[in-house]
């Protein structure tokens, strides 16, 4: 499980070191993809399988699951931390999450999610409201 929230910076060659309470379970491969809301999704590799095998089964004559699957797999970008438990993102990943020097990396449960510092923080502005009111239907009956 991926907890927190972290601020890396990324360097001049496009790498972003992954915090290090991350780093024992993204150590062995990870991959890298776009997400919603121009963020990235880093996946372990089981994790990863996992999403992959649920997609395998979806019915491809379904536009959607074709749609939703060719910009996943398209964008997704395999990766091994060096030894400094630093990644690099290419280029296009890059570009689509408008990433600048500042990036905020966030635990999402089973996954990582990769921010521009100002992106994440106006996403947070805009949602904080909305997550006190979708409490009850997001986990009736849990707080």
């Amino acid at each position: 499980m991926f907890l927190g929230t972290h601020t890396p910076r990324l360097d001049a060659k496009g790498r972003l070191a992954l915090p290090a309470r991350f780093r024992p379970d993204l150590e062995n491969g990870l991959v890298l993809t776009k997400g919603q809301e121009r963020c990235l999704f880093v996946f372990p590799l089981p994790e990863f399988t996992r999403i992959t095998e649920a997609l395998r089964t979806a019915p491809v004559t379904a536009r959607a699951v074709r749609d939703y699957s060719r910009v996943f797999f398209a964008s997704a970008s395999h990766e091994v931390p060096d030894g400094q438990g630093r990644i690099t993102i290419p280029p296009a990943l890059r570009e689509y999450a408008g990433l600048s020097q500042d990036c905020t990396v966030i635990g999402a449960n089973t996954r990582v999610e990769i921010w521009d510092t100002a992106a994440w923080d106006s996403y947070l502005n805009g949602t904080e409201q909305a997550f006190s009111d979708a409490a009850e239907e997001v986990l009736p009956g849990v707080f």
